[in-house]
């Protein structure tokens, strides 16, 4: 008879600096400290427990922003996960930073597949084997290629770093572990949903993968998925909930002989707080308040952003501030920038902070009427309706119905003239979104250099909504879907 024992494994992903509970009626959800609060207690009452993080602690936060992750990483020390992947925020402080952060934590960061062109060495510990009460469980960290778009923001990375095939590093990293008598191999990647799956199918069955456990798209899950024979799981987004694995292992044969998966939601029902790590949150808490609570701006109501792939009133109202401040035609608002569902009515800094935390530059460059609908067009490919490409926010002056069947614009307006082929408009856009226009737009550098060479007009875009509403502070400012998007089948 196989020797059976069990494993409790619990999962987060995409933190993002996530550490305040919320009052909701009587009940407290979410919160940092009730997380802590429940892992403890599930390691007091199982017997064989590990906690791992699928990446992007950072971002998200004022509390995380204003000490650059290092306050994030003494928080997560205190939580005291057993391993964490790198995810692409990590990268948002730079990657000297990041190597500092690596420096403070007292938790194993893994990855894989992130490697120095100086020496073709790894730039992290590719795995982490941890025992418990005689299980050996080995984690490998992978990390999506966005981190080789935001490396060129950081000449560190652009530099020396590169990204190698993650289904490739996986396959090294077990071939060179599974002597050790491995019970459960576990991937922590940060490559979204999607491309787990397509992680799983290229993953020989040779290599023992049992697990992926995921994050990046910030996917909630009622159920894992299951791809070549290897289970997917993600927990969502922040501290509101995790996910919880009950795992039944064949030690004889080093396999999985049952399991179980919830996904448990954090609150005070479910969890007692971790009273020393509430105390050391609100003392961050206590110090970003002196610095962000004034008033910022007053909306005429709540404005929404409840999703990156659609016009939103949120996305409308900034596009048109950096359209105004910039002094262009069009301001391309990059959606994924814009971090809360919702804002308003009264705004304060850290409110704004926190829905608008990537202080990018702001550039300006021209295109003909001809790119921009190929730019726009390519946007709203396939792939957008899953939210699995960048979109953008148009400023008010466009207009543009996408025929989804068709693939092809059936209006394409600007202050409600139909945009011909050799018009020429000034365009706003973010530095991240700007230097990795070719791939996110499918335009050619070149091209739009011939034009007007791109310029550099703001460092800070987080700079030009402060000065924008203080310099408006008598306004009440309103938003709404206007139908600058419009998508028909």
């Amino acid at each position: 008879m196989a020797k059976i024992k069990r494993l409790t494994l619990l999962h987060s992903n995409d933190l993002h600096g996530d550490f305040l509970a919320e009052e909701k009626g009587e009940k407290y959800v979410g919160g940092v400290s009730l997380l802590s609060g429940y892992v403890k207690q599930t390691r007091q009452e199982e017997e064989n427990v590990i906690y791992a993080i699928a990446g992007d602690l950072f971002r998200g936060s004022v509390i995380d922003e204003e000490y650059l992750g290092i306050s994030t990483v003494e928080i997560i020390n205190m939580l005291s996960p057993d391993v964490v992947t790198i995810g692409n925020h990590e990268f948002d402080y730079g990657m000297a930073h990041l190597l500092f952060a690596e420096r403070c934590a007292k938790f194993p960061f893994i990855n894989a597949n992130l490697y120095s062109k100086v020496n073709e060495a790894r730039l992290f510990t590719p795995c982490k084997v941890i025992e418990t009460g005689g299980l050996k469980v080995l984690f490998i960290g992978v990390v999506s290629d966005i981190v080789i778009a935001q490396a060129k923001k950081d000449p560190l990375m652009d530099t020396y770093v590169y990204i190698k095939d993650a289904a490739q590093e996986i396959g090294k990293v077990c071939n060179a572990y599974h002597s050790m008598d491995i019970d459960l191999t576990v991937v922590l990647s940060h490559i979204g949903i999607e491309e787990d799956k397509v992680l799983a199918k290229n993953l020989d069955p040779a290599w023992g993968v049992d697990i992926i456990i995921g994050g990046h798209s910030h996917t909630f899950m009622e159920q894992p998925l299951e791809e070549n024979g290897i289970v997917i799981a993600h927990a969502g987004t922040g501290v509101d909930a995790l996910g919880r694995f009950e795992i039944m292992l064949d030690t004889d044969n080093n396999c999985v002989a049952s399991y179980h998966w919830s996904f448990v939601p954090i609150n005070n029902e479910t969890a007692v707080r971790d009273e020393e790590l509430e105390c050391r949150v609100k003392s961050y808490k206590e110090a970003t308040d002196k610095k962000y609570e004034h008033v910022m701006a007053k909306f005429s109501g709540v404005l929404t952003h409840p999703q990156r792939n659609r016009e939103t009133a949120l996305g409308n109202l900034f596009a048109d501030i950096f359209k105004e401040s910039a002094g262009v035609d069009i301001m391309l608002m990059a959606s994924g920038s814009i971090r809360s569902k919702e804002l308003g009515a009264i705004v304060t800094r850290g409110d704004l902070r926190e829905t608008f935390p990537f202080d990018d530059a702001l550039y300006v460059f021209k295109v003909t009427g001809k790119m921009l609908r190929h730019m726009l067009t390519y946007m709203l490919r396939e792939e957008m309706f899953t939210e699995h490409t960048e979109f953008y926010q148009l400023s008010g002056d466009m207009k543009i119905t996408y025929s989804r069947s068709e693939r092809a614009m059936k209006q394409f307006a600007f202050r409600g003239a139909e945009i011909r082929d050799d018009d020429v408009f000034s365009v706003g856009m973010q530095s991240f979104h700007f230097t990795n226009i070719e791939d996110f737009l499918d335009v050619d550098y070149e091209l739009l250099k011939s034009l007007q060479r791109p310029r550099k007009i703001a460092t800070s875009c987080v700079d030009v909504l402060d000065e924008y509403f203080m310099a408006n502070d008598k306004r009440i400012f309103a938003g709404e879907v206007e139908g600058r998007i419009e998508i028909i089948p």
